[in-house]
């Protein structure tokens, strides 16, 4: 990979304040806490990394604890027999059930936000409200506790429109309903529990025209760092058809961000959301992942959340070449102001392959062979998400199972590999979208 800067020596001189070296716990066990364990094993500031649950390839890089990390209380024990220095939470659940909080009470340093900075992602309508009232671009709505009410809106606006589910629903919570029967069906579906919980109160938003970008900004409580940005493929089929799924997907850069855009999503969506949060009480800490829709108007805000992304992660740690360790700890230490990151040129993509069925009802247990070949691929990396290592075999254990990515100096290249690679692996139980990268590959013809 070409470097933009200086070699990596310097790395332990980024962050403003001396750092000894650390014991660190991982809690999630997806693609994208994979990615994060990857990074911070290379840290030269790490002693002893620690995941809880894991998968078969966390495993690779850290030592995977059977740790139920819905028992805060049990993860708070560990961390003291153990002396964990810094806990870094990865999936949203934790972090809307107060994980932080119960940790930084106990007098650990965790990264990611508290219970209530969280709601910018376990609560749509917390984030609309707040945009509303910090001028903050993003679709018009209306937010609903009873489904008839629902349906009258959706009769008065039309379609297409999009219905969300207000709470936390895997990634799953939005139907884009394209036709005014579909809108309906959506909030019969969310108040009948369709979503469990997540569903008891629906957010109705006008549909937005234009393409799709996912944003990352660091944040101490006061001051935010932009990181690379990423596109997505949320569709489940090739030609973004298929209903959504947490991602099967993604590569870094996005054209479409370009640098005004990124100046523009910093100033009118990042930094007034920050001075926000503070006002309220909230100081946001952590990773702000700002989905962003750009349109003929210029870039809207689609969506908060709360966490890294999942599989924007995966490419973003490829293009990283700074110690991601130092600015994480920063971010929790509220020692960001000074702070800068290096990213290396080359593009990164990553094809998500799923159990065949997902995101509806998939099968568990098949065997997957031809990773050692694939990863011998120039430029691949593999990084696990529902997979488990049961006498000797790989096996998938969940809806989406690997995450194959590559970089390249192309967005075409990046994706030949990843493609490539995607045929050593055998695993005949597995899907995969064959055009990610489409958008920014037709770019580059």
């Amino acid at each position: 990979m070409q470097a933009k800067a200086d070699s990596c020596d310097r790395l332990r001189f980024e962050t403003p304040h001396p750092v000894h070296l650390m014991n660190i716990l991982l809690l999630g066990s997806g693609g994208r806490e994979h990615a994060l364990a990857w990074k911070i094993a290379a840290s030269p500031l790490l002693t002893k990394l620690w995941c809880a649950p894991g998968n078969a390839g966390i495993a690779n890089e850290a030592e995977c604890v059977p740790l139920d990390i819905t028992d805060h209380p049990a993860v708070i024990d560990f961390c003291k027999r153990n002396a964990v220095d810094f806990v870094v939470v990865g999936p949203d659940a934790p972090i809307a059930a107060g994980m932080v909080d119960d940790l930084n009470a106990a007098g650990f340093k965790a990264f990611g936000p508290t219970k209530a900075a969280g709601q910018l992602e376990s609560s749509k309508n917390f984030t609309k409200a707040l945009c509303r009232a910090n001028h903050i671009p993003t679709a018009a709505y209306e937010h609903f506790t009873d489904a008839e009410a629902a349906k009258a809106y959706i009769r008065r606006q039309g379609a297409p429109i999009v219905v969300k589910a207000d709470g936390l629903a895997a990634g799953k919570g939005v139907v884009v309903a394209m036709t005014e029967a579909e809108a309906l069906a959506a909030v019969d579906m969310m108040f009948g529990g369709g979503f469990g919980g997540a569903g008891a109160e629906v957010v109705i938003e006008e549909f937005m025209e234009g393409e799709e970008a996912s944003f990352f900004a660091l944040c101490d409580g006061e001051h935010a760092l932009p990181l690379a940005t990423a596109q997505d493929h949320k569709r489940a089929f090739d030609g973004d058809t298929g209903p959504n799924t947490g991602g099967m997907g993604a590569y870094s850069p996005a054209p479409v961000m370009t640098d005004a855009m990124n100046t523009r999503v910093m100033d009118e969506m990042i930094v007034p959301t920050l001075r926000a949060m503070k006002a309220m009480g909230a100081p946001y800490k952590g990773v702000l992942f700002a989905g962003i829709m750009v349109t003929k108007d210029g870039p809207k805000l689609v969506e908060y959340n709360a966490r890294f992304g999942d599989p924007e992660t995966q490419v973003l740690m490829l293009r990283m070449m700074s110690d991601v360790l130092p600015a994480l700890i920063a971010c929790a230490d509220g020692q960001l102001k000074n702070f800068s990151l290096r990213w290396f040129d080359d593009v990164a993509l990553t094809v998500i392959m799923a159990t065949k069925g997902y995101p509806g009802d998939y099968g568990k247990g098949s065997v997957i062979t031809g990773l050692d070949e694939a990863s011998r691929i120039d430029g691949v990396e593999i990084f696990h998400a529902g997979t488990v290592a049961k006498d000797g075999k790989l096996l998938a254990n969940g809806g989406r199972v690997l995450n194959v990515c590559a970089s390249g100096k192309t967005v075409s290249e990046a994706r030949q590999r990843a493609y490539q690679a995607v045929d050593r692996i055998k695993w005949p139980e597995g899907f995969c979208r064959r055009d990610i990268g489409w958008r920014a590959v037709e770019r580059e013809k």
